[in-house]
C-alpha cells in the first residue's frame, strides 16, 4: 500500500487544493492531508477550523475516488510528519513557474533530510491555475465574492468573517 502526504496551510482550502487531493487520491492507496500549524504565522482560520473544513470536504472526494483520505495537523518538519504516517511520497501542487522554483528548492531540502521520500508535483488543472488562498482572503476582506474559488462551506465562513458593507 502506497501512502502519500499532501501538506499545506489550507488557509483557506480552495478548489485548487481539492483538485490536487482528488487527483492524488486516485493514484495512491492512502492520502494524508497534513495541515501545517505555524504558531508564528497569522492564520485566517485556526488549525481546528481548517481541520474541520477539510474533513467535511474530503469525505465526498474519498467516496468518488474510492481512496482513503486522512486529515491531520502538524507542527514539525514535513518529512517528519511523512515518516510518522509512513508516506513514501510528498505531493505538491504547482500553479506556475514561481511555484516550481520554490517547490524544487523545498524538495531538495526534503530529499537531503529524508532520501527515502520522493516528491511528486501535480500541475494545476486549467480551471484552478489562478486560485491562491492569499488572493481568496484578500477578495473576501474587500467584500468580494469568492464562490468561484472555494467550496460553498468555505465561502460562507469567509462571508461570516468579512460581511459585505
Amino acid at each position: 500500500m502506497t501512502t502519500a502526504l499532501y501538506a499545506g496551510s489550507f488557509d483557506p482550502v480552495t478548489y485548487g487544493h481539492l483538485d490536487v487531493i482528488e487527483r492524488a487520491s486516485r493514484l495512491f492507496d492512502r492520502l494524508v492531508v497534513a495541515i501545517g500549524v505555524h504558531h508564528d504565522k497569522k492564520s485566517e482560520f485556526d488549525a481546528h477550523e481548517r481541520e474541520a473544513m477539510l474533513r467535511e470536504l474530503v469525505g465526498p472526494v474519498a467516496e468518488r475516488t474510492g481512496g482513503s483520505i486522512e486529515v491531520v495537523t502538524f507542527t514539525c518538519l514535513v518529512v517528519d510528519i511523512a515518516r510518522r504516517h509512513e508516506a513514501r511520497v510528498i505531493v505538491r501542487g504547482i500553479r506556475n513557474s514561481s511555484d516550481l522554483d520554490v517547490e524544487v528548492g523545498m524538495a531538495g531540502m526534503n530529499a537531503a533530510m529524508a532520501p527515502e521520500i520522493d516528491t511528486i508535483y501535480f500541475g494545476a488543472s486549467s480551471g484552478v491555475r489562478h486560485v491562491a488562498s492569499s488572493l481568496v482572503k484578500q477578495i473576501a476582506r474587500l467584500g468580494g465574492d469568492v464562490a468561484a474559488f472555494v467550496p460553498p462551506q468555505v465561502a460562507e465562513k469567509l462571508r461570516a468573517r468579512y460581511p459585505a458593507d
